[in-house]
């Protein structure tokens, strides 16, 4: 199944069951992906977002949720705190499982072998392969010191 329609097949159950929490975080979703079909159309791209696109979506939608935490608790505002983690967690139920550091590093390797990389410069090359297979899978904040380490720089 693919991922849109899981998203909607959970929207269907979550109006069924009236979980508005869940309800609303996954309309959240659909409007972000919308968005994303409308940004490709004006770009002249077909309008078809892939399952590559929407982990892209997700992943972007976590880490905004993820700084709104830290805010919230910095400012003693724990009760939006705790509605933010609320939305990470269902968001989280729709990416791929994260990879462990070991997995991360296995990774890496491979994607060095694939492309060749023998430099610094070829780092966009490599980190390019990894979003091709790892997409909401890793996090790309921390690889790509990883990476850049592993080249030498």
């Amino acid at each position: 199944m693919e991922l849109r329609d899981k998203i909607n097949t959970g929207l269907k159950s979550a109006m069924k069951s009236k979980d508005t929490a869940r309800l609303s975080t996954l309309r959240l979703i659909n409007a972000a992906i919308k968005d994303r079909e409308i940004a490709l159309r004006g770009e002249g791209k077909s309008p078809g977002v892939t399952d590559a696109d929407i982990l892209a979506i997700l992943g972007k939608m976590v880490k905004q949720r993820q700084e709104s935490v830290r805010t919230y608790e910095e400012g003693g505002r724990l009760e939006l705190a705790e509605a933010e983690q609320a939305e990470i967690a269902i968001i989280e139920e729709y990416l791929p499982r994260q990879l462990s550091e070991d997995e991360i590093e296995t990774a890496i390797h491979k994607a060095i072998q694939a492309t060749e990389a023998s430099s610094i410069r070829d780092m966009g090359r490599v980190i390019g392969e990894l979003k091709g297979k790892y997409t909401g899978q890793m996090d790309f904040a921390v690889v790509g010191p990883i990476v850049k380490t592993r080249l030498g720089a």
